[in-house]
């Protein structure tokens, strides 16, 4: 949001949207969904102390009108979701399955 109130620019927004996509598809593709949970959580609870700090110094809150700088912060985590949700429904399709013998990796790919 710092991005776009700076700069006019949305760049942050499409890289905020490309690396948690990116951790969303490798935490589902080693079935491990905890640092997506976890980084969604603590993406939200650092973006809502900066807002608040900035709130104060630089009275940004008028740029994203209608919304306020919180609206906004909860509307995009929860836009940002939909993109995860498709990059974990992509990385089912490529699941890696680990056998039971060392080395040993089997690729389980679904065209159905």
């Amino acid at each position: 949001m710092y991005q776009d109130f700076a700069d006019g620019l949305m760049l942050g927004y499409l890289l905020m949207i490309a690396a948690t996509s990116l951790l969303a598809f490798f935490s589902k593709l080693f079935s491990n969904s905890l640092p997506v949970i976890i980084g969604n959580m603590l993406s939200i609870i650092v973006s809502f102390y900066f807002i608040n700090n900035m709130a104060g110094s630089e009275g940004w809150g008028w740029y994203f009108k209608p919304l306020s700088p919180i609206q906004l912060l909860i509307t995009v985590s929860l836009l940002n979701l939909i993109p995860q949700f498709f990059a974990m429904k992509f990385a089912n399709k490529y699941k890696i399955t680990f056998d039971k013998r060392p080395f040993a990796i089997k690729k389980n790919v679904n065209f159905i």
